[in-house]
């Protein structure tokens, strides 16, 4: 009876273990989604500046190249995009569902990486996008025209970099106070509580003493590098639940 007792309890904490990870693995998945849909789009206006348009006769066979060129690696960038979202939102809900004892960690944890890469590309193919636009303003229009559109265009390209730093350095999250559904990681920040100036502040702070290659190293690898992050400042993080997930 009372083993049981014991067998039923446990499995009742995994199921609500679960729950609390099933909960992260419908963000990234969503985030795929939503990244794939905007990338398929671009795509095929990447792809209707290759057969749709006239190169009018008699301009410099360099500047065709670099317009075809770049308007190809659009449309490519955009549907690597759309591939590993597809393929993120598909295997990594299947993993977890599917999967042996475990695997809803390792689904939860590789869509946190992955759906960053997607993003990446996604960013990529926007800005070779633009640059395309750039370049056809060039083979199409005379030069008053086309120097207009091109500052226009750099001017749109600034200003989503700006935005996407600004809003991104609002919600990012400092490696320190990163909080997951697992159960084996760092729980000294689980009571910490945080306002929103405290939270830029903490971000900036992270920043500023950061490299190139971390910065991209926590981006495209988040997970990992925060909890490098917690073990140089906490010691070796504890594993209570390993099993759980």
């Amino acid at each position: 009876m009372l083993y049981a007792d014991k067998r039923a309890l446990e499995q009742s904490l995994k199921v609500n273990l679960l729950k609390i990870r099933e909960k992260e693995l419908h963000f990234y998945t969503e985030n795929c989604v939503a990244i794939g849909t905007q990338a398929s789009l671009l795509a095929g206006f990447a792809y209707a500046g290759l057969i749709q348009v006239d190169i009018p006769e008699g301009k410099s066979e360099t500047l065709v190249t670099a317009y075809l060129c770049v308007t190809t690696a659009a449309m490519g960038l955009e549907l690597i995009a759309v591939l590993n979202s597809a393929l993120c939102s598909m295997l990594g809900p299947g993993l977890a569902l599917r999967g042996p004892d475990g695997s809803m960690n390792r689904a939860v944890d590789e869509l946190m990486g992955e759906y960053r890469v997607t993003f990446f590309f996604f960013g990529a193919g926007l800005f070779a996008f633009h640059v395309s636009a750039l370049l056809f303003a060039w083979l199409e229009f005379i030069w008053t025209v086309a120097m207009a559109m091109s500052v226009a265009l750099l001017l749109f390209l600034y200003g989503m970099y700006h935005y996407f730093l600004r809003i991104y350095a609002r919600f990012k999250v400092p490696p320190s106070l990163m909080i997951t559904g697992r159960f084996d990681t760092d729980q000294a920040v689980y009571g910490t509580t945080i306002t929103a100036a405290q939270l830029r502040e903490a971000n900036e702070v992270h920043a500023h003493g950061q490299t190139v290659a971390e910065q991209m190293r926590e981006y495209l690898q988040p997970l990992a590098y925060a909890q490098g992050v917690l073990r140089e400042a906490h010691g070796p993080a504890r594993s209570d639940n390993n099993a759980f997930g």
